[in-house]
């Protein structure tokens, strides 16, 4: 009988962890919650064994599930993605498994021996020596140290109730170590459910008063004689009139499964009349399927192809085998549109994986897709995972989309894992864009992706015509700093006028992103990053944007303050608001066109899902004839009724430092277009830009994606950047600045001496952001010709880091970088 078992424990250290087993044994990849230091974690079963550890192991304090909840090819593909990014096993096994509302996490603080002798010592004469607290603080301190003496161990919340202590006092005493915290890990029901009243059939009525004589009527006129107790909470009765019944047998509660609605998007039924362009895609895909073999594609296809029809037809297919299909798109903002049309072609096989779910819809979700009853999943990246049976397609929609790369532990990327994913399950995986990743074109070109044309739009219908506005002559011309051209204003103007709808992409949030003075020149910044403040203006009497106030706000870490009428530096009066966001937008086009109906899309107006699809409704109806936002407005919608699209302020990020600017630039532009002119009448886009001359810019003018791509591989070739090369970014952080740059200068002083054969390391230097959320950040960058010998560098540092002392936590390692910011 095996007496240990390995446990995967969502910590940043790159090892499991050996556990003792008392009596029942649990079976690799089932959950257990086991003490780590003060700690009660659940973690994944990785191993099960005899092999003594050279230590005494600790006792599992329990077993969370029956049978094992990731299988051997998931539990393969996770062992892979720890291996690929440089990630502890533990932290991937933990985004695999979202069901952490299955898990109940409490903080507890108790008293240590230090604090014990605080006591002891007396109050004042101990909180003089040990305290620079207030009196009054000093107070609270001794407050908590005799209710925890007296109590054991408690929360926050009974902390702050019994003894008035803020969070803040209690780290304070936290440093001191007079209180330690600890972690408890129980198990809970994480089921949402909802409670029903039903009327007992064939009860003998005995007398009732006006209340009770409602609420049966009330039930007896639903169907079936049973309503949500919500609902009749609602009615002008007692609260306790309902139990009264209950009591007198008249009506009995029962507790159902609460329902799921994948989307109140209402959108046009799928078709599956495919054209000859679409057809060839199409038999190309359920071949490979039907080959029981891995087999990627890459779908390159104009936006406007009908790519969609395509992926529908093939998950229609794979179903009627009997397989499972993954559709994965790269926002949240995508999903309503995309999961109503899945919803009328698969109704209840299809599951929705994202992130504005609450944790018991995901949980919910989640066994749904494992237990078969959905065998359709469309989500954003971490649906990946989703634990399918039989997987037959995976599909990545908008695959160039950098909201793929996760920016957390692990640093996965979600298009690079669905492939992986498919090479396990000898699936079919089709990367679709109009806009492909340098990275896929270059596997397509070296054959290690079969590529798939579409280059015709649904319908021949034209892609739209894109004019380009010279902003530097427009300024010449008018002699003023306009945010809308003439030409775009003329433009929306005569759309507008038609009876037809225009989009308008301004790719920043809020009203001002800089907020200057004009006599010191300082610029205000956020407390906690080296980044600008972003202003929001007041939106009055408007419900879709109540939410929205005056204030200056940080869109790294969220902090927000008050606009001050007067310069923190200097007290002058004269602070200056630079730049437009997409609420400025929003205003300079309701005085523009007063007599249009505008909406806005972006981070401020869309909370949620639900904020998404009342906007999306609003729009497919008609509601809305002029939409500004940011590049959420960009990505996949279908809006038949546009047909003009315009750009500004969008050529801005070609002066980021970042290899990809050129890249991202000409994709948003391609992608924006794209919603031009997808119905009947043909589009239109005006293109407001300070660099026309640009290849960017005058390859998405073109649409001619070929051209860009051969100028841009040229410049990637000659400075070794991908996709030729592989590359990481390694970031060095503390919360101390000296320590950061310390830790960084060790590190460039081992890589001078070190020399690592077949790496080119720049750096190290300042990040681009040097500091976010009150963290300082040093990084460099790691490129090697072969990713064996970047992967055995990066191994190397975390190695040489461990032994001078760098904390894991403090090293980020990301492997495939995105973003070098």
């Amino acid at each position: 009988m095996p007496e240990f078992c390995d446990v995967a424990l969502p910590v940043p250290l790159d090892r499991a962890f050996t556990y003792a087993l008392n009596g029942e044994i649990p079976g690799v990849g089932c959950r257990v919650l086991v003490p780590f230091r003060n700690e009660k974690l659940a973690g994944v079963v990785v191993r099960v064994h005899d092999d003594a550890p050279p230590v005494e192991a600790k006792a599992l304090i329990g077993i969370l599930d029956q049978e094992p909840l990731i299988s051997g090819p998931l539990l393969e593909l996770a062992q892979w993605i720890a291996q690929y990014y440089i990630a502890p096993l533990g932290e991937v096994l933990r985004t695999m498994l979202p069901l952490m509302a299955e898990v109940r996490r409490m903080v507890l603080y108790r008293i240590t021996d230090t604090g014990r002798q605080v006591l002891q010592d007396g109050a004042e004469r101990g909180s003089s020596r040990r305290s620079k607290l207030p009196p009054g603080e000093q107070n609270l301190e001794y407050a908590v140290l005799n209710y925890l003496e007296g109590g054991g161990t408690a929360r926050v919340s009974r902390l702050r109730s019994s003894t008035g202590a803020s969070l803040q006092l209690l780290q304070g005493m936290l440093r001191k170590r007079w209180i330690a915290r600890e972690t408890q890990a129980d198990a809970r029901d994480a089921r949402r459910t909802v409670r029903w009243a039903v009327v007992i059939e064939n009860a003998r009525l005995p007398k009732l008063n006006e209340n009770q004589q409602a609420i049966l009527a009330e039930l007896a006129g639903a169907g079936g004689g049973e309503l949500p107790v919500a609902e009749l909470r609602k009615l002008p009765t007692p609260a306790s009139t309902v139990a009264t019944l209950v009591k007198r047998g008249l009506v009995r509660i029962e507790e159902r499964a609460a329902d799921f609605h994948l989307s109140g998007l209402r959108v046009k039924r799928p078709e599956y009349e495919l054209n000859m362009q679409q057809r060839a895609a199409f038999d190309a895909i359920i071949t490979a399927v039907a080959s029981n073999e891995f087999r990627p594609y890459l779908l390159h296809g104009v936006t406007g192809s009908g790519k969609t029809a395509v992926y529908l037809a093939a998950m229609r297919h794979v179903l009627d085998l009997g397989k499972s299909a993954i559709l994965l798109v790269p926002e949240i903002g995508l999903t309503p549109a995309m999961a109503a049309q899945l919803h009328h072609a698969f109704a209840s096989e299809v599951a929705l994986l994202h992130s504005a779910l609450t944790p018991e819809e995901r949980a919910e979700q989640w066994h749904r897709i494992r237990r078969g009853d959905a065998r359709i999943v469309v989500g954003t990246r971490s649906a990946v995972f989703a634990p399918v049976a039989n997987l037959g397609l995976i599909v990545v929609d908008e695959e160039h989309d950098s909201s793929y790369k996760q920016e957390e532990m692990p640093r996965y990327h979600a298009r690079d894992v669905a492939v992986m994913r498919a090479k396990l399950s000898s699936a079919v995986v089709v990367l679709g864009s109009a806009t492909p990743s340098l990275e896929s074109w270059r596997n397509a070109q070296r054959g290690r992706y079969e590529k798939i044309k579409m280059h015709e739009r649904v319908n021949q219908r034209p892609l739209p015509m894109v004019d380009l506005v010279d902003m530097r002559r427009e300024f010449q011309e008018t002699g003023q700093e306009q945010l809308f051209s003439r030409a775009l204003i003329e433009e929306t103007k005569a759309t507008l006028e038609r009876g037809e709808q225009a989009i308008i992409l301004l790719n920043r949030r809020g009203y001002s992103y800089v907020v200057l003075c004009r006599a010191c020149g300082e610029k205000l910044e956020c407390e906690n990053c080296a980044i600008a403040l972003t202003y929001h203006k007041t939106v009055p009497n408007d419900d879709q944007h109540a939410h929205v106030g005056q204030r200056l706000e940080c869109h790294y870490c969220g902090y927000k303050r008050t606009v001050p009428k007067l310069c923190p530096k200097c007290e002058s009066e004269h602070l200056y608001f630079l730049g437009a966001g997409s609420q400025q937008g929003e205003e300079r086009l309701q005085e523009i066109f007063p007599g249009a109906r505008i909406g806005r899309m972006d981070r401020d107006t869309v909370r949620g899902r639900h904020d998404l699809e009342r906007l999306l409704m609003r729009l497919h109806s008609g509601e809305i004839n002029l939409l500004v936002g940011t590049q959420m407005i960009a990505k996949g919608h279908d809006i038949h009724g546009v047909t003009l699209v315009g750009v500004v302020g969008c050529d801005h990020a070609l002066g980021l430092p970042d290899f990809r600017a050129s890249e991202r630039v000409f994709q948003l532009l391609t992608q924006v277009s794209g919603r031009a002119g997808r119905g009947e009448l043909p589009g239109k886009v005006i293109v407001q830009t300070y660099h026309p001359g640009h290849y960017a810019i005058e390859c998405a003018a073109k649409h001619d994606f070929h051209a860009f791509v051969e100028r841009e591989l040229k410049y990637r070739r000659w400075m070794h950047y991908p996709p030729f090369d592989v590359l990481a970014n390694v970031l060095i952080q503390s919360q101390h600045l000296e320590e950061a740059a310390g830790w960084a200068s060790s590190l460039g002083r081992w890589f001078q001496q070190t020399q690592l054969t077949g790496v080119r390391v720049l750096g190290p230097a300042t990040a681009p952001i040097s500091r976010i959320k009150r963290i300082y950040r040093f990084h460099l960058v790691m490129k090697a010709e072969k990713r064996q010998v970047l992967g055995n560098g990066l191994r190397s540092v975390l190695a040489h880091a461990e032994e001078i002392g760098i904390p894991r936590r403090s090293l980020i390692v990301d492997v495939d970088a995105i973003s070098l910011m």
